[in-house]
């Protein structure tokens, strides 16, 4: 897939105020300082579609973009240790939850974890949380760049030992790089795939 255009639709604090259209969605969430506007912002070769900062918890709602006209690219908030009330991190969970479960539109969530460092609770009990939700879903490695090979490799045979003790199987990993762009081009055409075989909708 290549990308023609990106057009912000919006952001909305509940799933009842999302777009009505049929079109295709692709969810991409993570920890709150995972690299995830940042490898938006790589996938769609676009400077700040999502926004970028050195504080976590940026992104407070559900933010919509189309991509080619034809599907829909959601940033959600993060989860984690980004500085907000506890009042506010349960707002953000429930307006997530919320829209894993009732988005009918949803094909995938892309799950995004930090190569870098060893296997997060957090991480582990969300994707546990997916799975017993039977949301479709993947993994996305980011940052691969920003440490030897060696160690990204160990991180992530750590990170499928403590999931391993959940599940029989693991679901399709990706492995990106923001800066150097590095699995941005496998994720687009894993994209496109699905689009490819998924029934056709009435669209406005």
């Amino acid at each position: 897939m290549q990308i023609q255009s990106v057009e912000y639709r919006g952001s909305f604090p509940e799933v009842a105020l999302c777009p009505k259209d049929d079109r295709p969605e692709f969810a991409f969430i993570g920890r709150s300082n995972v690299g995830k506007s940042s490898l938006i912002n790589a996938l769609t070769e676009r400077k700040e579609i999502a926004h970028t900062s050195k504080k976590p918890g940026k992104t407070q709602l559900i933010n919509y973009f189309l991509v080619n006209h034809n599907w829909y690219l959601v940033d959600l908030p993060g989860y984690g240790y980004a500085k907000i009330s506890k009042r506010k991190r349960k707002e953000w969970e429930k307006m997530i939850e919320a829209y894993l479960m009732k988005r009918y539109s949803l094909q995938c969530a892309l799950v995004l974890i930090d190569a870098n460092v060893p296997p997060q609770k957090i991480d582990v009990e969300f994707i546990n949380w997916l799975g017993e939700r039977r949301i479709p879903f993947v993994i996305v490695y980011t940052k691969t760049d920003k440490s030897k090979p060696h160690e990204i490799e160990e991180n992530i045979e750590l990170i499928r030992q403590e999931l391993y003790k959940y599940w029989h199987d693991l679901p399709q990993e990706f492995f990106t790089s923001s800066r150097n762009k590095e699995g941005t081009q496998k994720l687009l055409d894993f994209i496109e795939e699905i689009i490819s075989n998924t029934e056709p909708n009435s669209v406005s």
